[in-house]
């Protein structure tokens, strides 16, 4: 039973921990940029955006199809970057102990 108790308190521990996470992520800005920088899309920790950025120079009617795809681009970029900063804070936080597939903390 003492192993039981230790399991329950390192669970604790890790939920404690994933809780201040959570909270730092949401603090977070991530910048993801296409165009070479003509479009800019900035999310928080969590993915929720925050800010875009667009260059005037592509704010053309004719080119609409242009500047949707790379808004696109810079979400997707912004994205890929956010995930790799959880992913890191999840091996920081779980000390390098992979988690199965498909199991994705802390949203």
């Amino acid at each position: 039973m003492k192993n039981l108790g230790q399991m329950m308190k390192k669970a604790q521990e890790m939920q404690s921990k994933m809780g201040e996470m959570q909270e730092r992520m949401d603090n977070v800005e991530v910048l993801g940029v296409s165009g070479a920088g003509m479009v800019s899309v900035t999310l928080s920790g969590k993915g929720e955006m925050r800010k875009i950025e667009i260059d005037p120079a592509l704010l053309n009617k004719d080119e609409v199809e242009v500047l949707e795809d790379l808004i696109v681009a810079a979400h997707n970029d912004a994205k890929s970057r956010v995930e790799a900063q959880v992913q890191s804070e999840m091996s920081e936080l779980t000390g390098g102990m992979e988690l199965p597939a498909g199991f994705k903390l802390p949203f």
